[in-house]
């Protein structure tokens, strides 16, 4: 079901698609607007409160941590130990396998109180907290694992990963992080800082997944998908989802629509795809019998 028009959620979800297309999107509010599809209770204070808690965090962090190592104050390995010293070491933000079975893994507020997340979430911590520091500090979404570079991502760097406390990554850690998830070697390309959208739309992607793997979770596979669907950019396959999603959950009529209108985007790409979309579109209104 579609939120009521004057609801606080579809008050979020407007704020959501609105800060999705700022000039600079705010991958922290992007993260606590998510997070409130999720968890009702997570208001307007919860979301102030999340970002204090950075404020604070950061607030721990030396000033230019660098020049303590004789550096310029910018150091790449000075910034990175400094917030692996705090948030890993000080705080206990990690990860463990278990938590790739928790929803709450993927919601920042959560991880923030729990100080556990998954990766791509360890590593919104970080960057948010050691941006705020003044931090030369970037997001790194390696394929299958996402980490934290600090320096220049184009020159003198250093990759973290939150989810093992901030350890050290070296090129060759990197590598094997990569040929674990897809088989293939690391490539320059995968190291380049990542986009806040992009981040956004993954967070999203786990939580797809983690609540495919539940058919119980509909809910969450519904949330997930029309907040993917806010995004400027995303997959036009979601659009297929959101339908089978809606039909699944016996929203016979939307979900026709919907299927109906992917079958029109189809049809001058693949015809024969776009056919069998429209089969699935009267499959769903026959269900309304």
């Amino acid at each position: 079901m579609h939120p009521e028009p004057d609801s606080p959620r579809a008050a979020r979800r407007r704020q959501f698609a609105e800060a999705a297309r700022e000039e600079r999107p705010d991958l922290t509010l992007l993260c606590l607007l998510l997070a409130a599809e999720a968890d009702p209770d997570l208001d307007e204070h919860g979301i102030d409160a999340a970002q204090i808690e950075l404020d604070r965090l950061a607030g721990l962090l030396p000033f230019r941590p660098g020049r303590a190592h004789g550096g310029t104050g910018d150091d790449a390995h000075a910034w990175a130990h400094s917030v692996a010293a705090l948030l890993g070491a000080r705080c206990g933000f990690h990860g463990l396998p278990a938590d790739y079975r928790r929803l709450e893994s993927s919601l920042l507020h959560e991880v923030l109180r729990r100080r556990r997340g998954l990766p791509i979430l360890l590593s919104v911590v970080w960057t948010e907290v050691a941006r705020r520091a003044g931090a030369p500090v970037y997001g790194v979404a390696l394929p299958g694992h996402y980490v934290v570079g600090f320096g220049d991502p184009y020159g003198a760097h250093v990759l973290v990963d939150p989810f093992d406390g901030g350890r050290i990554l070296t090129d060759e850690d990197a590598g094997l992080l990569v040929a674990g998830a897809t088989g293939e070697p690391l490539t320059p390309q995968m190291l380049a800082p990542a986009d806040p959208l992009e981040t956004v739309l993954r967070i999203l992607n786990n939580i797809r997944a983690w609540a495919t793997a539940r058919p119980e979770r509909s809910d969450v596979r519904l949330w997930a998908v029309e907040l993917s669907l806010l995004l400027p950019s995303h997959p036009a396959r979601l659009r297929h989802e959101h339908a089978e999603v809606l039909v699944e959950r016996g929203d016979f009529l939307r979900g026709a629509a919907e299927l109906e209108e992917y079958a029109t985007v189809l049809e001058a790409v693949d015809p024969g795809a776009a056919k069998t979309v429209r089969r699935q579109a009267a499959a769903a209104r026959a269900m309304l019998n």
